[in-house]
């Protein structure tokens, strides 16, 4: 849905900063999926958005326990088809590859 980018620059001069960023993500993605489920019990009435806890039943349904999923294998398939969206629509003089535009060390998430 959204990519986070920091500069070349700042990751050489700070080489453990990339995982931590995403780490941190990780960890808001997670706290607020534990008060989501949590407020289920409660019909999430500090929300104050009716239905809330049915909506968020049905797109568990739909789409699994996480329908927005992190890191690069778990949308490798998006990446590549967009970086080949680009790559065909000339936005991109070549064609590239998930592994080009992502720091060795998120190739792994």
């Amino acid at each position: 849905m959204h990519t986070v980018v920091v500069e070349a620059d700042l990751v050489r001069e700070q080489p453990d900063l990339i995982k931590a960023v995403y780490q941190g993500f990780c960890d808001a993605k997670r706290a607020m999926v534990k008060q989501y489920v949590k407020g289920m019990t409660f019909n999430n009435m500090q929300t104050m958005i009716p239905w809330l806890t049915g909506l968020i039943g049905k797109n568990r349904d739909l789409m699994g326990e996480d329908w927005w999923p992190y890191g690069v294998n778990a949308n490798r398939a998006a990446i590549d088809a967009v970086l080949r969206y680009h790559h065909e629509q000339g936005l991109t003089k070549r064609r590239f590859a998930v592994e080009d535009i992502f720091v060795p060390s998120l190739l792994d998430t």
